[in-house]
């Protein structure tokens, strides 16, 4: 399948356990993912992975789709307090596959996080996933610190 990768790099007014805390949550990628309105199902195993279905609700030529994806979070708190991983996977009905990772690292009283998702699709899907990911990945940077700064 063809595939790419996109990588955005932000700041965040938020030490590391914060920020490791919000984004190992199923419930709180709800608008700070903006294509996801929904999470239902969510399953925890004992290793500490979170498993669950967000649906995502896509607006094209006026209509409205929901589309319900297979989420995988892992976690692993173990640099905290300095640092700390979150990774996992999404599949979507049409065959899109994406693996993510934030890597999470102390800078200050703040945090960069660097946000990386490895997208794959069939053939003809990739530009319009891509774009649409790689708005995903700006909103959330924009939100997370928002939801996250200091004072608020």
């Amino acid at each position: 399948m063809p595939s790419t990768e996109l990588t955005h790099v932000f700041r965040i007014a938020a030490p590391p356990r914060e920020v490791y805390d919000h984004l190992r949550e199923p419930e709180h990628y709800i608008g700070l993912s903006p294509l996801v309105v929904a999470v239902r199902d969510v399953r925890r195993d004992g290793d500490g992975t979170v498993r669950y279905t967000a649906v995502e609700r896509f607006r094209f030529l006026g209509l409205r789709h929901d589309n319900a994806i297979d989420v995988t979070i892992s976690a692993d708190p173990a640099a905290l307090p300095d640092a700390a991983g979150i990774s996992g996977e999404v599949r979507s009905p049409g065959r899109v596959r994406m693996d993510y990772r934030f890597a999470i690292a102390g800078d200050g009283a703040g945090s960069v996080v660097t946000d990386v998702l490895h997208l794959r699709t069939p053939p003809g899907l990739l530009r319009f996933a891509a774009s649409q990911a790689g708005a995903v990945q700006r909103a959330r940077a924009a939100v997370l610190a928002e939801r996250l700064a200091r004072g608020a």
